[in-house]
């Protein structure tokens, strides 16, 4: 799964400083990063931020978020804050198949780029948290799916997303071992040459097997990770610089 995230705004601006676009740049500083929750260091998605995503109707320049997707569907208020707890994640796998996901998935999906993410690893009834992150720290293009929905009773648009997951790699195995799940997850990470195929609109059955092909682990050997301070409950520290810096426990060893 993919609850915790870390990302600044170098990371969150990586796709449009690469298009180029100086004055482009400089509006989204300007007009859209003041709208962001950045920069972050560590959030929960459970508290539902605003980030910065890039979509297939606008892949070169992002547009504000809130993470947790809420479909078009959805009735009113109460039906919205009782679903969007349970789409911070969208399992790879059943995407074209689930109805949160499902729309998202054929007409909408985006990128979330994070410099990396937390997971827990539990042992004798605790839980250890890791940051994974690119070896050489280069930002994390993490797949996504958004969807835009209206408020019936105010008017007002929320753009929301959720952050699709595949199985995960051999690292993961190892650290994310939550015993109430089937397996070890871990968030769909694209490679640099395959984003666009991931925005790339879909028009037949080839095209959504072509987006299905995109679905898997990512390779571990691009990846590192150690133990930082707790997350969770009264040892966490919050959403400071020092929340991701490693953090050694004595009962822990070396996985």
């Amino acid at each position: 799964m993919c609850y915790d995230i870390k990302t600044n705004l170098q990371a969150q601006l990586s796709r449009a400083n690469r298009n180029g676009d100086l004055k482009a740049i400089k509006e989204i500083k300007e007009n859209l990063v003041p709208l962001t929750d950045l920069p972050i260091y560590h959030t929960s998605g459970f508290s539902h931020p605003k980030l910065l995503i890039y979509t297939d109707r606008s892949p070169w320049h992002p547009e504000v978020s809130t993470w947790g997707l809420v479909p078009r569907w959805v009735k009113d208020k109460k039906q919205q804050k009782e679903l969007w707890n349970k789409t911070l994640n969208a399992r790879g796998e059943t995407i074209f198949e689930k109805p949160p996901f499902r729309d998202s998935a054929k007409h909408n999906r985006c990128i979330i780029y994070v410099n990396g993410f937390y997971e827990h690893h539990h042992l004798n009834g605790k839980t250890f948290p890791f940051y994974i992150h690119h070896k050489n720290d280069k930002p994390l293009p993490l797949a996504g799916l958004w969807s835009e929905w209206t408020d019936p009773e105010t008017g007002e648009t929320l753009n929301t997303f959720s952050i699709v997951t595949t199985k995960g790699n051999k690292m993961l195995a190892k650290i994310h071992n939550n015993p109430k799940l089937e397996g070890p997850r871990m968030p769909l990470i694209l490679p640099q040459e395959l984003e666009d195929k991931w925005l790339n609109p879909i028009e037949d059955e080839l095209d959504v097997k072509s987006i299905q092909e995109l679905i898997r682990e990512y390779p571990d050997e691009e990846l590192d990770a150690y133990t930082v301070r707790r997350l969770r409950g009264k040892e966490y520290i919050g959403n400071v610089e020092k929340v991701s810096e490693p953090f050694e426990y004595a009962e822990l060893k070396p996985l």
